[in-house]
C-alpha cells in the first residue's frame, strides 16, 4: 500500500508538471496580451501625462519650498505669485516659475530678477485676478450647463496674459508639472519665462518712474501714492495742450481768407484738439510716464475713443464743406426756385452724407472694439446673448430705426427734395434738410419746423414743386350788383400783365362766380412762376384793384340798403303830402 502510494503520489506531481510545461507559451503571452504590466498600465501613464508634464528635477538651485507657497491651483500659484511679490519675496516667488532652462547655480539669482521683472509686467501690462482662475488642482472647466465644449476635461496649460511688445504677441502662460511621484505643481512655463525681458523693456518702470522716491510708491487702493499725484497733473497737462491747439486752429481759420478753408478750419478746432492730445497723451505714456494696469488700460481705451472720434469727425466735416461748397456753387438759396436737377443733386448729396455717417460710425466702432480686443472676451457671450440683445435694441431704437429707414426710403424715392415748396399742415414750407431721424422745414416767415421723418411720411402733403413749380392763383372780389364787370375784367388784365411774376397771360381770366340780393362775387385767376411769386402778385393786384375801385367807382363797394318808405324813388313816387 505503501509503494502503492508512492507511485500515486509521483504520478499526481508528474502530471502537475506536464500541465506547467503546456501552460508555459501561454502564461508567456500574458505580459504582451492584458496582464497588469502591459498595454492597460501604459495606457494609464498616457492618460496620467495628459494632466501634466512629467519632470525629471525641478528648480534644483532654489533648495526647498518655502512654506506658504501654495502650487496645487492656478489660483493657488497665482495668489501666492502676488502676495509674495507683494512683500518683495522675490527669491520665494520663484518657486512658482519653472527654471529648468537655467544652470541650477544660476537658478537663485536670476529667479529673483526674472520675479521681479514678471511682477512689474503684471502691474502695468495686464493685472491679474486670481479668483477668476481654476481652484481645481486638474483646472478642468466647470460648465452647469455642459455647453462649453471642454467642460470636465483636465488641463495642464492654461493662459494668463497675452501682451504685446514691439509689434510682436507673447503669452504668460501657467502648466502643471510634476516630478516623479511627487504631488503636481503648476509654474509659469520656460517658454513664457524667455519672453520676460522683452516685455519688462516695454512695460517696466518710465523714466520718470525710476527718479520717484521708494515712500511714493507704497501702494494706497488700486494705485501707488505717486500715480494719484501725477495723475491729475498729466491730465491737467493734456488738457493744457489741447486748449492750445484749439486756439491755433481758431487762429488759423481767421487768417485764411473767407471762403471753404476759412470755414472747414473752424469746424475742425475740436476734433483736431482732441486728436493732438490723444497723441501726445499716448507719447508720453509710451516714453515718460507709465501707470499701473488699471489707470492705463481706462487711459488707452479714452485714447482709442478719442482719435477714432476726431478722425471721423475730422473726415465728417470735410464732407459737409464740400457739400456747401457745392450747394453754394449749383444750388444757392434753398428754395424751388432753382431747377429741379440741382435741387435733385442736393438730395443726393445728403442722401450721400448719410451714407458716409453710417458707414464712418460702423468703421470706428469697430476700429475701437478690435482695438480694446472685446471681441476676444466677448465673443462668446455677444453670441449666447444674441437674441436678447436684438429684442432690447428692436424695442427701444425702434423708433429711431424707422425713422433712419424712412429717410433712405425719401432720398431714393425722392417724393421731396432739398427746396422743395411743401404745404405740410396748413403751413408753406420749404424743404431744408433731410437727416437720419428728422426733416426740417422753414416756414415762409422763417420759422424752423423739425418733423420726424416717420411722422412726415405718415402724413399727407402737397409739394408744390414735383413737376413744375409755377402755380395758378386766385383773387376774389365782393362788389356791388351795379359793378361792371367788362370793366373790372380788363383793370385786372392790365395789371397782371405788368406784373413779373405772372406768366402766361394767355391764362388770365376773370369772371362772377357768384350773387346775393345786395352783391356779386368776381374771382381774377393768374399764373405765377413759382407758389410763392404767384402768393405775391395775388397780394399786389389785389391791393391795386381795390385802389381803382376806391378812387375810380366808390358805388361799387357792397353796402347795406335801408329801406325808409315802400313807395319806389326810383320809378318817380312821390312822398305822401
Amino acid at each position: 500500500m505503501t509503494g502503492n502510494g508512492t507511485w500515486r503520489r509521483v504520478a499526481v506531481w508528474a502530471v502537475l508538471l506536464m500541465g506547467i510545461v503546456i501552460a508555459l507559451p501561454g502564461f508567456a503571452q500574458v505580459p504582451q496580451g492584458a496582464g497588469g504590466n502591459g498595454p492597460e498600465s501604459e495606457s494609464e501613464s498616457e492618460a496620467e501625462e495628459k494632466e501634466w508634464f512629467p519632470l525629471d528635477s525641478l528648480n534644483v538651485g532654489l533648495g526647498e519650498v518655502p512654506e506658504g507657497v501654495l502650487r496645487s491651483t492656478p489660483r493657488d500659484s497665482v495668489r501666492s505669485f502676488q502676495q509674495l511679490t507683494g512683500q518683495e519675496r522675490y527669491a520665494d516667488a520663484a518657486h512658482l516659475l519653472n527654471l529648468s532652462e537655467l544652470e541650477p547655480e544660476a537658478q537663485r539669482q536670476q529667479g529673483a530678477e526674472l520675479v521681479r521683472q514678471l511682477a512689474e509686467v503684471f502691474q502695468r501690462g495686464e493685472g491679474l485676478d486670481a479668483s477668476e482662475l481654476s481652484g481645481r488642482q486638474d483646472a478642468a472647466i466647470e460648465d452647469p450647463s455642459g455647453q462649453h465644449p471642454q467642460a470636465g476635461e483636465p488641463r495642464r496649460d492654461i493662459e494668463l496674459a497675452s501682451l504685446e511688445a514691439g509689434g510682436e504677441a507673447y503669452d504668460i502662460r501657467l502648466a502643471r508639472y510634476r516630478v516623479d511621484d511627487e504631488d503636481p505643481v503648476w509654474l509659469i512655463t520656460p517658454n513664457s519665462i524667455a519672453s520676460i525681458p522683452v516685455l519688462y523693456e516695454a512695460f517696466g518702470p518710465s523714466l520718470i518712474e525710476r527718479y520717484i522716491p521708494e515712500r511714493f510708491k507704497t501702494p494706497l487702493g488700486r494705485l501707488q501714492l505717486w500715480e494719484w499725484i501725477a495723475l491729475p497733473l498729466f491730465l491737467l497737462l493734456i488738457g493744457l495742450v489741447g486748449w492750445g491747439v484749439y486756439w491755433f486752429v481758431g487762429l488759423l481759420a481767421y487768417w485764411f481768407p473767407s471762403g471753404v478753408v476759412s470755414i472747414f478750419t473752424g469746424r475742425i478746432r475740436g476734433p483736431m484738439a482732441l486728436l493732438i492730445m490723444a497723441f501726445v497723451a499716448q507719447t508720453l505714456l509710451d516714453y515718460v510716464v507709465s501707470f499701473t494696469a488699471m489707470a492705463t488700460t481706462f487711459i488707452s481705451v479714452m485714447l482709442i475713443a478719442l482719435i477714432a472720434w476726431s478722425v471721423a469727425s475730422i473726415a465728417l466735416r470735410l464732407v459737409d464743406t464740400f457739400l456747401l461748397k457745392v450747394t453754394r456753387r449749383f444750388v444757392g438759396e434753398i428754395d424751388d426756385t432753382k431747377p429741379k436737377d440741382e435741387r435733385r443733386l442736393l438730395t443726393s448729396l445728403y442722401a450721400l452724407r448719410r451714407v458716409i455717417i453710417l458707414v464712418t460710425v460702423i468703421a470706428v466702432a469697430v476700429y475701437v472694439l478690435s482695438q480694446i480686443q472685446l471681441f476676444e472676451t466677448l465673443g462668446m457671450s455677444l453670441l449666447a446673448s444674441a437674441s436678447v440683445v436684438a429684442v432690447l435694441v428692436g424695442i427701444a431704437g425702434q423708433a429711431v430705426l424707422s425713422n433712419i429707414l424712412s429717410s433712405f426710403q425719401l432720398s431714393l424715392a425722392k417724393p421731396i427734395r432739398i427746396g422743395d415748396l411743401v404745404m405740410f399742415e396748413g403751413q408753406w414750407c420749404y424743404v431744408e434738410g433731410i437727416f437720419y431721424t428728422y426733416i426740417r422745414l422753414r416756414v415762409w416767415d422763417e420759422r424752423r419746423v423739425i418733423v420726424p421723418v416717420t411722422y412726415f411720411a405718415s402724413k399727407p402733403f402737397e409739394n408744390f414743386s414735383v413737376i413744375n413749380p409755377k402755380m395758378y392763383r386766385s383773387l376774389e372780389l365782393t362788389l356791388h350788383l351795379s359793378a361792371d364787370i367788362e370793366v373790372i375784367r380788363e383793370k385786372f388784365m392790365a395789371l397782371a400783365e405788368q406784373e413779373e411774376n405772372v406768366i402766361e397771360h394767355h391764362k388770365l381770366c376773370c369772371y362772377v362766380t357768384g350773387q346775393t340780393e345786395r352783391a356779386q362775387t368776381v374771382v381774377c385767376y393768374l399764373m405765377g412762376s413759382d407758389p410763392f411769386a404767384g402768393w405775391v402778385a395775388e397780394m399786389q393786384i389785389r391791393e391795386k384793384l381795390m385802389a381803382f375801385i376806391r378812387d375810380e367807382h366808390p358805388e361799387w363797394w357792397p353796402r347795406e340798403v335801408v329801406v325808409l318808405s315802400q313807395r319806389d324813388i326810383a320809378r318817380g313816387d312821390k312822398p305822401d303830402a
